[in-house]
């Protein structure tokens, strides 16, 4: 793996504003690592596990201070019936997905984000898995909570061509069948596609108890439609072009994107689903701050 490839998915800046952030679940967890967050199971003793570093955020109550006396380091108790959590990032990598140009791409932003998010829970001793898909699941890399997982993420993601049309629903649904239950769901995607076969493949994996997350990643341009004059618009995941004056069709696409996004909140407030607006016109960093930052307000209520 080279730099270049590493560094294309990962800023520096980006990471130190994200990297120590905790990303914590919102419920309870199942894991087989001794971790951070509070298990489910029951029935047995607390017993000391051992020790991990300090990260921002965690509860100063657990500081084993006689440790850090001895050896200037801050370091966590941890406990048997404390577990780890592994979060699954699934990419959208079809054609619409190819959309802006540069870093406004939606799928390199999108990339971006979950490698970024990926490295935080790593940090933190948690495991996570990247799957990618279009018409069909493109690539699948297992959980894993070393470092050597990004490489292995950000290699899959450089070999990565989207052309193919999205059959989302489909794709889900045979995702969920290889993960375990009470594990986080992340899905990056413009989510351009039948929104009732989505909501059945999202109900099977709130079935499975999973914490699932929509970050609906979409271009500017997608949100405000800011054209003018003539122009030539070509079809990403159909072989189509249209010549129009864009004065004459922006009221209508703005009045169908507003119904199209009010039905998909709807869908998510049906299903206990968060869903997180990515605007890849803005800073991936600020971002990725609010989204964190208002994690860890709504787990503090």
């Amino acid at each position: 793996m080279t730099t270049s490839v590493l560094s294309r998915y990962l800023n520096p800046e980006v990471l130190s504003r994200v990297a120590d952030r905790p990303v914590e679940p919102r419920g309870l967890v199942v894991g087989n690592l001794a971790g951070a967050h509070k298990s489910p199971l029951s029935g047995f003793a607390v017993e000391f596990a051992g020790h991990r570093d300090y990260i921002v955020g965690d509860d100063p109550r657990h500081i084993d201070w006689r440790l850090y006396y001895k050896r200037d380091r801050l370091s966590i108790k941890q406990y048997e019936m404390e577990t780890n959590f592994v979060c699954h990032l699934l990419l959208d990598v079809s054609a619409s997905m190819r959309y802006g140009d540069d870093l406004q791409q939606k799928m390199l932003y999108a990339a971006q984000a979950a490698t970024t998010l990926g490295y935080s829970i790593i940090r933190q001793n948690d495991k996570v898995s990247l799957s990618t898909f279009d018409d069909r699941v493109r690539g699948y890399v297992p959980p894993g909570n070393s470092l050597a997982q990004i490489h292995r993420m950000t290699h899959h993601l450089d070999e990565i061509k989207p052309v193919e049309k999205t059959q989302m629903a489909d794709c889900l649904t045979e995702l969920t069948g290889r993960m375990g239950r009470r594990e986080i769901v992340m899905i990056f995607s413009d989510f351009f596609t039948d929104l009732e076969a989505l909501e059945a493949a999202l109900q099977r994996m709130k079935y499975n108890r999973h914490e699932v997350v929509l970050f609906h990643v979409l271009h500017h341009h997608e949100r405000t439609f800011q054209f003018e004059g003539m122009v030539k618009f070509l079809g990403l995941e159909e072989v189509s072009e249209y010549l129009t004056q864009t004065e004459d069709i922006r009221q209508g696409y703005l009045q169908a994107m507003r119904r199209y996004e009010a039905a998909l909140d709807d869908l998510c407030r049906r299903n206990a689903i968060e869903r997180v607006i990515i605007d890849t016109s803005h800073n991936l960093g600020d971002d990725l701050v609010d989204y964190l930052n208002q994690r860890t307000r709504v787990r503090v209520r």
